[in-house]
């Protein structure tokens, strides 16, 4: 019997499996498909994607084989008229090291964390498709269609927008179809030289569009968007070779030959859905399986990442007997209604796109805003997230990053670097939480990491174990903190609680409800979550 079973292996079902295993928990991917996917599909992480595969550990690899975001250049009648960078301006902060995404063809990413999952001793076991789940109080029983199955204590269904895991449950997905509203995909070969690998063209013309964007890794790959071709009655035609040719020259005024390939061929319709609920019972749903949006300003695969990094040191906690089941309810607490933002964001940056393509010189980069970073989706909402807050960040927000010095070595590090990994953090700002420190360091162990972050003024000889120094004050300015200041931060690096020495109890009592079965238990039944939803 596997702790849990995680249905499906695109980025959100890797994610979770990597996030997992690091915390040692047995863990089973299957796919119903046959062999990997060689498709490029989504164009890579946002900044907060990026922050959760750095704390994963393989932020390296997908900065290396991936490149920056690219330039749009945009044509009209074939002709060049405009180009745009969304991130133009823009530059990493101390407390965001990432100002824009990464593009990656989703096939490279999915490789990535394959190998990152691989070294736990974890391989995606491929052609496995789930047919059954069957609740036994303690475990689900899983049926595969082979005749085959398994128990596990926990089912996650990341398997997509047409989830079998979900439909089993009998969970609805309401929302809408646009069928109108289509688009044919795949990947391309491009004659070498004939366009600029440096930019991502689109040609938006009065009679339909072509997108192409390099894909990276590759001298001749490219990532193809048009709309469909259609017939005499105005039905769209199925995507093929030679459509896209057709569609290439027309929008492009080049010979259509010089597109030599295209592989992976698909449709795209724009739909508007999302689930019910999150969880039944032992079984769980993320990722497409739970919700699916326009694809303007490239939130899918982002919002499963996030999901996974949301779910993964709640099951973890759970499974290890350190935080009661009902952990896991908040888990839809918090990401359904990040869910309900995203379709409405996405719904009306696709709005927002279709009318600026109509003008000379529009194009995607209308979809682009501050808030498809990623970086301002937060929780204060959550049953875990206790009132309090200095300056602009609160109880359940993303935490932000500084950069500062290891108090014992004096080596650069980043708080980023002091997060990583599968343990709470409690930061101490001041002398008075050093009590804090020393009593969340006895009770808790190596599941909560304590750490004295010293100011210029009031680093000593001998600093604390694992102490930070925050030298030019960027760790005090990023969490607004004035005085002797404990911070709670949760696995997932969001703000738990942010409370001065004085409630020095109410920091260890929230630690008992993130880290401590019987004390979660006792807390949770006594009500310390409120009638309002924030604690």
């Amino acid at each position: 019997m596997t702790d849990v079973l995680i249905v499906g292996a695109g980025p959100t079902g890797l994610t979770l499996a990597c996030d997992l295993a690091r915390r040692g928990i047995a863990v089973r991917v299957v796919d119903k498909s046959p062999e990997y996917p060689r498709s490029s599909r989504a164009k890579g992480p946002n900044p907060r994607s990026l922050e959760v595969l750095e704390d994963l550990g393989v932020v390296g690899a997908v900065l290396a084989a991936g490149s920056a975001t690219l330039p749009m250049r945009k044509y009209r009648d074939g002709l060049p008229v405009a180009d745009a960078d969304p991130y133009a301006g823009s530059s990493p902060t101390p407390d965001a090291p990432y100002d824009r995404g990464r593009l990656i063809a989703q096939w490279r990413l999915e490789e990535i964390l394959r190998d990152r999952l691989a070294e736990s001793g974890t391989a995606v076991e491929t052609g496995t498709e789930v047919v059954g789940l069957t609740d036994r109080d303690t475990t689900v029983a899983v049926a595969f269609a082979d005749g085959s199955g398994t128990d596990a204590r926990y089912v996650v269904g990341c398997d997509g927008a047409h989830s079998r895991v979900r439909k089993l449950l009998g969970v609805t997905f309401d929302g809408e179809t646009e069928a109108e509203q289509q688009m044919v995909c795949g990947d391309v070969e491009i004659t070498p030289g004939v366009l600029d690998r440096d930019v991502w063209h689109q040609w938006f013309d009065e009679d339909g569009a072509v997108m192409l964007c390099p894909i990276p890794g590759t001298r001749t790959g490219w990532w193809y968007q048009s709309g469909p071709e259609r017939d005499a009655e105005g039905r769209a035609l199925a995507p093929s070779l030679e459509g896209f040719r057709r569609l290439f020259a027309r929008h492009t005024r080049l010979p259509a030959g010089h597109l030599t390939g295209a592989a992976l061929l698909s449709t795209y319709r724009v739909n508007v859905r999302m689930a019910d609920r999150y969880r039944v019972g032992r079984v769980l749903l993320a990722g497409d399986a739970a919700h699916v949006h326009a694809i303007a300003g490239g939130l899918g695969m982002n919002t499963g990442i996030q999901d996974a990094f949301n779910l993964g040191w709640k099951l973890a906690q759970v499974l290890r007997g350190r935080a009661g089941d009902e952990l896991l309810d908040t888990y839809e607490e918090e990401r359904l209604p990040v869910a309900a933002w995203t379709l409405d964001l996405t719904s009306e940056r696709l709005r927002a796109t279709l009318e600026a393509i109509r003008k000379p010189g529009g194009g995607l980069d209308t979809a682009v805003t501050p808030s498809t970073t990623g970086l301002d989706r937060g929780y204060r909402w959550s049953s875990l997230a206790r009132p309090g807050g200095h300056g602009g960040v609160q109880s359940g927000d993303r935490a932000p990053d500084a950069p500062c010095a290891d108090a014992g070595t004096g080596a650069p590090t980043r708080l980023f670097r002091v997060l990583a990994g599968p343990h709470i953090t409690v930061l101490g700002f001041g002398p008075g939480t050093e009590p804090t420190l020393r009593e969340a360091a006895a009770a808790h162990g190596d599941t909560v990491r304590t750490v004295r972050v010293y100011d210029a003024g009031d680093a000593p000889e001998a600093p604390l174990p694992g102490a930070l120094h925050d030298w030019d004050g960027h760790a005090r300015t990023a969490y607004g903190v004035a005085g002797d200041t404990v911070v709670v931060i949760r696995p997932d690096n969001h703000v738990g609680l942010i409370s001065d020495a004085d409630g020095h109890g109410a920091a260890l009592r929230y630690l008992d409800v993130l880290d401590g079965a019987r004390e979660a238990d006792r807390m949770w039944g006594a009500g310390m979550v409120d009638g309002t939803g924030k604690g």
